[in-house]
C-alpha cells in the first residue's frame, strides 16, 4: 500500500520537482497538488489523503491556517515543508496540528524518510528547528504535574520521536498501554495531541 502525498506550494518549480522526486521511492504516491491553502483543505476534503506537505507562505491562505483546517477536518497528517524556521511559525504549525517541520535544503531521501516517519505517527523536525524551540538552558519542571516514573519515561520517549509501537518495544509494555499512558499524560496537562507533549517538554514546560 502506496502513502498518498498532497503537495501544497504556491512555487510551481517546488511541485514540479517534488511530483518526480518523491515518487522514486515506490511506497509513495502524489495524489494531489494545490498552490495555497484554501486548495489543500480542498483536496484533504475530497480525496484520500495520507499526508500533506505543505508550504508556509502562501497567498490566499497561508499553511498554518491550512493546517489548521485539515487537522479539524480530516484524517490527513500535516507535514511542513518550507524554507522558513522562525520560532513563531513553527511553534504556530505545531499549535495548530502539524506533525512535524522541515525544510526544503533536506534532500530528497530526508524528505521521503520524514513523509514515512509522519505517516508512522512519529513526529520530525529538524535539529535546528528543534534548537530554537527548545531553548537554552531548559531544565523541564517535572513536579508541577507530579508525572510518575513511568509517565516521565513516555514523555520523554515521545520528546526523541518515538512511535507507540517504538516505545512499547523500549519500554517493554503494550502499545495499549503506551496509548493510555499518554492519554492519561494529556489529561494532567490540559494538551491537545503527542506534539505537544513534545514540543512543552523540549522548551521545559513539562
Amino acid at each position: 500500500m502506496s502513502i498518498k502525498i498532497l503537495i501544497c506550494d504556491d512555487d510551481k518549480l517546488i511541485r514540479e520537482s517534488l511530483k518526480i522526486l518523491l515518487p522514486l521511492d515506490s511506497e509513495i504516491e502524489v495524489v494531489a497538488e494545490a498552490s495555497n491553502g484554501n486548495e489543500a483543505i480542498e483536496m484533504c476534503n475530497t480525496k484520500e489523503i495520507d499526508v500533506a506537505l505543505i508550504d508556509i507562505r502562501m497567498p490566499e491562505l497561508n499553511g498554518v491556517e491550512a493546517v489548521k483546517e485539515i487537522a479539524h477536518r480530516s484524517n490527513t497528517k500535516c507535514l511542513i515543508l518550507t524554507t522558513f524556521d522562525e520560532e513563531i511559525y513553527v511553534n504556530e504549525a505545531l499549535k495548530c496540528g502539524a506533525k512535524g517541520y522541515i525544510l526544503k535544503n533536506n534532500s530528497p531521501e530526508q524528505i521521503i524518510h520524514a513523509i514515512k516517519s509522519v505517516y508512522n505517527d512519529t513526529i520530525v523536525m529538524n535539529e535546528n528547528i528543534l534548537d530554537k524551540i527548545k531553548g537554552k538552558d531548559c531544565e523541564p519542571e517535572i513536579s508541577k504535574y507530579k508525572f510518575t516514573e513511568r509517565e516521565l519515561d513516555i514523555i520523554k520517549a515521545i520528546s526523541e520521536g518515538l512511535s507507540n509501537k517504538e516505545i512499547s518495544g523500549k519500554l517493554f509494555i503494550s502499545q495499549g498501554t503506551v496509548r493510555n499512558y499518554i492519554t492519561t499524560i494529556l489529561d494532567k496537562t490540559d494538551l491537545k495531541h503527542r506534539t505537544q507533549i513534545a514540543i512543552n517538554y523540549l522548551k521545559g514546560k513539562l
